[in-house]
Formats: structure tokens, sequence, C-alpha cells
């Protein structure tokens, strides 16, 4: 879930991009510049885990609403909310929800602090050709310099609507993350509760105040 979270918010606000592939670099920042212009979005996703060595293939699907800094992710029992300020992480399973300070929460998805934390120039080239359905569908590798968080970022994007439309998060430890987003409904007219938890909703919860 931390990669989703890290990820989504790096390609909307924007890397610090260096030695690129020109024609690569103009294209990713067209994408970034749509979704950033975005007052908010909704966006259902697949998800994948595969880390072939230790014989792991998880799959989920589940949504994410997302509004400056302000988010909610829903994923298959667990829901991840946050204002900008707090963060409430209620799973299903066990009744427990957890509640943190964005400020010292790991699934920070304020724009700010992703940038400040993943200040890193990364490479950013054209993938090797591969055929799709959609012709206009174009894979961008970003790839960090020092490769300390991640050893690199396959994004696709579509040409021509300047969609993102599927991510994969290959990182250290030989795991993949892919992310295929199914549909992306932008500028939404929100209700102010999506972006908080109120526990009067869930009586038999138990809260873990970690603050």
């Amino acid at each position: 879930m931390k990669k989703l979270v890290t990820i989504i918010i790096v390609l909307i606000a924007g890397v610090a991009l260096a030695q690129n592939d020109n024609d690569a670099d103009k294209l990713l920042e067209k994408v970034i510049n749509k979704m950033s212009s975005y007052d908010n979005f909704k966006a259902d996703l697949a998800y994948t885990m595969v880390n072939t060595e230790m014989g792991i293939d998880e799959k989920k699907t589940g949504v994410i609403f997302v509004q400056g800094d302000a988010y909610r992710i829903e994923m298959e029992g667990q829901v991840i909310i946050s204002d900008g300020e707090t963060i409430w992480t209620y799973l299903e399973d066990s009744q427990e929800v957890m509640v943190s300070n964005v400020d010292d929460s790991e699934e920070s998805i304020s724009p700010t602090q992703i940038l400040n934390k993943y200040n890193e120039s990364y490479k950013a080239k054209f993938g090797q050709d591969k055929k799709y359905k959609n012709s206009n569908l174009k894979e961008i590798t970003l790839k960090p310099n020092d490769g300390k968080n991640f050893e690199k970022m396959s994004v696709i994007v579509n040409a021509n609507k300047l969609s993102l439309e599927n991510f994969s998060v290959y990182d250290v430890n030989g795991n993949v993350f892919t992310y295929h987003i199914i549909d992306l409904q932008p500028d939404l007219d929100l209700t102010g509760d999506t972006f908080t938890f109120d526990s009067k909703s869930y009586p038999d919860v138990e809260v873990i105040d970690m603050r």
C-alpha cells in the first residue's frame, strides 16, 4: 500500500529528472501536468505484487480518492484515510484502526513531503518497443541515480489522451508492484467525510492512537 501512495504522488507532483530521453521527459511532463490540474480524482485499481524467488503472486483490487494532501484508499479489507494531517489505517479483519500523524508516518501522501523525501534525480527514457493493442501506449522507464528506494519504475501512458494507464515498481528486494488504472474520474463532487474516519460509524472498532 505504501508503494501505491508514494508512486502516485511522485507522478502527480512531478520528479526531478536528469539525463533524460528528451521526448520521454516531455511526454511524462504532459501527463503529470494534466493530472495535477485536477481538483480531485477517483481511480479504480488492479494491483499485483510478484516476487519470483519467493513464489509470491498476490492480486488485489481497490479504489483511491485524492484531493490535495488528503486521500482515501480502499483495498480488500484495509482502508487508509488522511485529511492531510492525520492518518487512519482501518483493518477490517482485526477490527482495529491505527491513528498517526502524517509527519510521523511512512504512508504520508503529502506532495511536499514526498518531494522532500524523494528529491533524487531520475533518468527517464522510453522502454523497449512492445506491441500493444493500443498503439498510442508508450512505456517510460524511470531509474533513480542512487537506487536506494527502488531499482526502477516502468510507467505506461496513453500518448494521445495523456493519461496514466499502468505503472510497475521494481524494488531492491526483488518485489515487483504493478498498478493498473482501470478507470480515473477527475473533478468529482466529493463529500466532506471522504477524507476522515468517523469512529461512531464503527462502534466495535478498537482505536489505537499512536500519536
